[in-house]
């Protein structure tokens, strides 16, 4: 195992008479994981939850709070999204951050049944919204030229060629697609996408119920199908305890408990499968993460900070997990 970088993916929330204490938490979250050596942070996408609605003008913001580390969505459901206006908030997020923007996307339309008729303003049942919308997305990232090589508007002080505008060179290879069945993470490598995989992956047409079995099945059709030399980032909930006080540590147990049983068994036509949430001390995780298949062969481990918890518990966590990295390399 070769995990050389840690990274975390939280999820922004707050409360519903107070979004603006529960989002500056979260602010303070990123800079807090950045003086203390993590690559990057990463936040999803949600609507009409208590979550981050727009990843590009949250990760705009924290790019005024922080340097060095990686800014990422984890993920855009590309559903929801006009390609064109999406690639123009994103190259916007990524000129403000100096070029450490990691655009993430995947399909699906979560709510699409109260959502997606307000969105499209009608029925939108007959558009492409799956991968073909991201790989235009990624397209408008980088920069091609509209109309024909005479085409020129005018804006004052200034008469250019019509692109996408701020134009960043290089956000369109620090894009990464969520991928979690078979289907997908061979597009993503086809497509030259690097590729997030979480604690939720499909089965399907794969003959294993084990989750890092499948996960690990899931990486190397990756890799075979384009995306070698291509990021791979493997997200686990990770919950070490070594900080945490009695009745913390109890909590976090009884956190992962009230999940456990869907770990036990596929589920529906995808054959949906979760991962098991790693609760313990450091030294009990690493050991776990060492035996876990999905993990061989990759540098890059996300850790998934679950939604119920406070922003104390999210540090002493991102503290505590600190020391996983030498541990698992040496394991």
């Amino acid at each position: 195992m070769a995990i050389a970088s840690l990274a975390f993916l939280t999820p922004g929330n707050y409360l519903d008479h107070d979004p603006s204490a529960g989002l500056e938490d979260t602010l303070r979250l990123i800079e807090f994981g950045e003086r203390s050596g993590y690559r990057g942070a990463w936040v999803r996408q949600r609507h009409l939850e208590h979550g981050i609605s727009s990843a590009a003008v949250f990760l705009a913001a924290a790019s005024q709070r922080t340097s060095t580390i990686e800014l990422g969505t984890a993920v855009i459901p590309i559903g929801y999204e006009n390609p064109f206006r999406l690639a123009e908030d994103l190259s916007l997020a990524d000129a403000l951050s100096g070029g450490r923007i990691q655009a993430g996307f995947s399909t699906g339309m979560p709510h699409a049944e109260l959502l997606a008729d307000i969105v499209f303003d009608g029925d939108w049942r007959g558009y492409e919204l799956g991968h073909a919308r991201v790989a235009r997305t990624v397209e408008h990232l980088r920069g091609a030229y509209l109309g024909g090589p005479d085409t020129r508007i005018e804006s004052p002080g200034n008469v250019q060629r019509p692109r996408l505008q701020p134009h960043t060179p290089g956000l369109a290879e620090r894009a990464w697609y969520g991928g979690t069945s078979l289907a997908s993470v061979r597009w993503t490598g086809e497509t030259g996408l690097h590729l997030l995989t979480g604690n939720i992956v499909s089965a399907a047409g794969i003959d294993s119920d084990d989750f890092g079995t499948v996960q690990r099945r899931l990486i190397d059709e990756y890799r075979a199908a384009g995306g070698s030399g291509r990021r791979v980032a493997v997200g686990r909930v990770i919950v070490p305890t070594d900080g945490a006080d009695r009745a913390t540590a109890r909590r976090y147990r009884d956190y992962a408990r009230s999940r456990y049983d869907r770990t036990l068994r596929a589920h529906g036509d995808k054959r949906t499968l979760f991962a098991e949430d790693l609760v313990g001390p450091v030294a009990e995780i690493a050991e776990r993460l060492a035996d876990d298949p999905a993990l061989g062969g990759v540098t890059e481990l996300r850790l998934e900070l679950p939604y119920e918890f406070d922003v104390r518990d999210y540090e002493q966590i991102l503290t505590d997990a600190l020391s996983l990295v030498p541990r698992i390399a040496v394991a």
